[in-house]
């Protein structure tokens, strides 16, 4: 792909490859003139290449299955038409004295070549992919990766790291050292917590520093028990695993039954991968470690770990060579949330200037209600998403483009939000027009009773707010609100005639009336003097 200075059409597209102990991991990405990426395609394959531990050498085995993954991923890559392929090596394949000859053979019978990368590289590649996948702030969390062969540790906050290591700790190494009894016995959870509190004495000494109560998760193991979790307590992931949190009581409540269960119970466990089942132990042994240990009270999963370390790495790397304006990528800050919406927004060509009108009248409108209607401050930077990508279904169509903003806010792989902050984003920009949200719509049917009620009051308000400008160009410079004898008054000072604008809202109406109990009018002013008019007859509501 050539290079293009539309924030619209891609730079590049490339592949990350994890060679991992447990897996083989690989992301497909887009690399857009900004320097943000979209995923395209991902694809991972199980290999266990320390089936019998982390030994001197490789089985003959776990490299046939290795190269077999690889060969796999090698065809998706060039299905898709990648231009280049990143591949790094971690802890098993690093470590191995036939490891190089491994690598060697991935060049001959793949034409992959990868990099065996230190455990204090993949650290701060993860920290670095956690920091844009997750929603942080200046408080310090504790990142732990947790692998086959090491767990990378990061204690960072949105902006900076303050400590991190690789400890050769990973699950499959910890599994073939300490777990020989099925299900794991007392013994052997006793020697295994005695293990980690004597490696991790350095890291234990940090957070207490950093007042740490909080711990971010990534990659497979520590997927799988956010997942596992999730079915348990019937929270959705369909979309995303990703912002996932639940408590350290969650936790402890899980581990209680899970740790007893033996192999083929394991094996019945939703959302945990069967080549997890017989390694699985050691990583929940540690996580219910370092909760006791440090006093955390929040375990949060993050699905970005070293593949993407690896594509803000080769980005940041290539810039010049890409051709990227970075600017616009910084001018949206650190804020993984704000940052997603953004590239979304630049990915499909938004109407910025009528977006941000309404987004700012929608804002204008839940800072004076917002008490009245009982929203959360937080639903004010949803509603804020929402309105800016309202109308992006125009890059598939104009006609249902309402559907289309759903369905492209649901399947764009937003960083920062979990699956419930996605399903109000979409379902809020979807109802700006046509039918009000209604029980035959299946993906607002399905949130619970709280989250379509937050869904109702803050469509209300984009409706109006999108009827305002309905000419999409601004007209409306300023809008005053008021609530007199039982009606809500819009006083609008417009550039030109209103009444386009009054006709735009009056006909969107009916769900704002709905949720404040009490009628809408509209009154334009002029020279500050507001003009009596008959308020105008709207449409009928759409129907779906």
């Amino acid at each position: 792909m050539a290079a293009n200075s539309s924030n619209g059409t891609p730079t590049k597209r490339i592949a990350a490859i994890d060679l991992g102990t447990n897996s083989f991991h690989a992301v497909i990405v887009d690399i857009y003139p900004d320097g943000s990426f979209r995923t395209v395609d991902k694809l991972k394959e199980m290999v266990i290449l320390a089936e019998k531990g982390m030994g001197d050498l490789l089985s003959e085995d776990a490299m046939e299955r290795g190269l077999a993954a690889l060969k796999k991923i090698k065809i998706l890559c060039d299905n898709q038409g990648v231009e280049e392929i990143l591949a790094y090596a971690t802890s098993a394949i690093r470590e191995a004295r036939n490891g190089g000859g491994f690598i060697q053979r991935m060049i001959d019978q793949v034409q992959v070549k990868a990099l065996a990368i230190s455990g204090t590289m993949e650290a701060e590649l993860i920290g670095h992919a956690v920091q844009h996948g997750i929603s942080l702030d200046e408080k310090p969390v504790l990142m732990a990766d947790v692998g086959g062969g090491s767990v990378e540790f990061i204690i960072a906050n949105n902006k900076k790291f303050f400590y991190s290591s690789s400890k050769k700790l990973g699950v499959a190494r910890m599994a073939a050292q300490f777990v020989s009894t099925d299900p794991i016995s007392k013994k052997e959870k006793k020697k295994l917590r005695n293990h980690f509190k004597q490696e991790l004495q350095d890291l234990f000494e940090a957070a207490e520093k950093y007042e740490i109560d909080t711990i971010v998760g990534s990659s497979g193991t520590m997927e799988n028990i956010g997942q596992m979790i999730a079915n348990r307590n019937d929270i959705s992931t369909k979309m995303t695993l990703n912002e996932l949190q639940f408590s350290a009581k969650s936790y402890k409540k899980f581990y209680k039954d899970f740790i007893k269960r033996s192999h083929d119970e394991r094996l019945g466990e939703k959302g945990l991968d069967d080549k997890r089942v017989d390694i699985i132990a050691p990583g929940l042994v540690l996580l219910k470690l370092l909760i006791k240990q440090l006093g955390i009270e929040n375990v949060k999963i993050s699905e970005s770990a070293l593949r993407e370390g690896m594509i803000l790495q080769y980005i940041k790397k290539e810039k010049e060579n890409l051709n990227l304006d970075l600017l616009a990528a910084r001018s949206v800050g650190r804020n993984p949330r704000r940052r997603s919406i953004f590239e979304l927004l630049r990915k499909y060509k938004w109407h910025e200037d009528h977006s941000t009108h309404v987004t700012n009248m929608a804002l204008q409108l839940f800072d004076e209600l917002q008490q009245e209607l009982e929203l959360p401050d937080s639903d004010r930077e949803l509603l804020e998403y929402a309105g800016y990508v309202h109308d992006i279904g125009y890059f598939i169509s104009r006609r249902k483009h309402h559907k289309h903003t759903l369905y492209l806010i649901r399947h764009s792989d937003l960083r920062g939000f979990n699956n419930e902050e996605i399903n109000i984003i979409a379902n809020v920009a979807r109802y700006h027009r046509r039918s009000t949200p209604a029980s035959r719509h299946k993906y607002y049917d399905r949130q619970n009773k709280e989250v379509k009620r937050r869904i109702r009051m803050l469509a209300g308000l984009l409706r109006v707010a999108d009827g305002l400008d309905r000419s999409h160009y601004q007209n409306v410079q300023n809008l005053e609100i008021e609530i007199v004898d039982g009606k809500t008054c819009f006083y609008i000072t417009t550039e030109s005639d209103p009444e386009l604008e009054i006709w735009g809202a009056m006909r969107k109406r009916h769900l704002f009336e709905e949720i404040t109990g009490r009628p809408l009018e509209i009154y334009p002013k002029e020279e500050g003097q507001v003009v009596e008019i008959k308020q105008p007859d709207p449409f009928p509501e759409y129907k779906a």
